[in-house]
């Protein structure tokens, strides 16, 4: 079923932040009001069959890796809050924890597409191959635990549908609501710092899941890293290219290693190696 915005907007007020920051003018605000009740208008008419979905606006990858405890309340949360043109793109990884078993039981969806590894390459290479199959104007990450809500995917989608952005960046750390090891913050911190020296950007969180992207600008970049260097490889490359790139507040509630956090100090190593080989220029 469609949500509307008016109706996510009354549970969560920020969603619409990243639409209202930039509106100045009443003639931008009607555009912008028009814009808005044209996708509501087209999603709803897909929701109610009068016609099928041929053209997707976003294509959402999730990348898997045992998951089994998270992914389906992670997929509930996806249906309820993602417009109807929406493809979702799942990579099981090679999981080993009745993750695969569970996907293979699914019934079939004509928007949900799942891909499966025989052997486990990490979450860069589950990304890259999920690019590969996307149709959406707009592709969107998003991890298949419960550290980032689906609905606040929305408002880093949202200004790259509107054509103002090539890019866009949830950051944890904009709010100032979200809790995080000290450790962990840190450590982010300062890999974003290294970053943005490195590309030019001004980014407060370079690490977060919560990224979306102009579907032909990003099918067009050629990527290699196959764990979490994703990150840094495609920071450093869309800087590479000039990119448009915003960054939005998104909500995060981080999970310790014991509740199946993979990323760790060799992670941390390999995303500084990235860094200087991807630097710009």
């Amino acid at each position: 079923m469609f949500t509307s915005l008016e109706t996510l907007a009354a549970d969560d007020p920020a969603v619409l932040e990243g639409i209202n920051d930039t509106i100045s003018t009443p003639e931008q605000m009607l555009e912008r009001l028009d814009e808005t009740l044209e996708l509501i208008a087209q999603a709803n008419v897909v929701a109610c069959g009068a016609c099928a979905v041929d053209n997707y606006d976003i294509s959402l990858i999730v990348p898997v890796y045992n998951e089994i405890e998270s992914l389906p309340q992670v997929l509930r949360r996806i249906k309820e809050v993602m417009p109807v043109a929406t493809e979702v793109l799942l990579v099981d990884d090679a999981s080993d924890d009745g993750t695969t078993d569970w996907l293979r039981s699914l019934p079939p969806q004509d928007n949900v597409r799942v891909l499966y590894r025989r052997r486990n390459h990490g979450k860069g290479s589950a990304v890259r191959l999920a690019i590969r199959h996307s149709r959406g104007r707009v592709v969107a990450i998003q991890d298949a635990d419960l550290e980032y809500d689906p609905a606040n995917l929305l408002r880093v989608v949202w200004p790259v549908l509107e054509g103002r952005a090539d890019a866009v960046y949830g950051s944890r750390y904009l709010s100032g609501e979200n809790q995080d090891g000290h450790l962990h913050r840190i450590g982010n911190g300062v890999l974003t710092m290294i970053s943005n020296r490195l590309t030019g950007l001004k980014l407060t969180d370079m690490e977060t899941c919560h990224k979306a992207f102009r579907g032909d600008f990003l099918r067009s970049i050629p990527l290699k890293e196959s764990r979490f260097g994703f990150e840094p490889e495609i920071t450093a490359k869309i800087a590479a290219r000039d990119a448009k790139v915003l960054e939005v507040p998104t909500r995060y509630e981080a999970r310790g290693y014991d509740e199946g956090k993979k990323i760790g100090w060799r992670d941390a190593a390999s995303a500084l190696r990235c860094m200087w080989h991807y630097r710009k220029g």
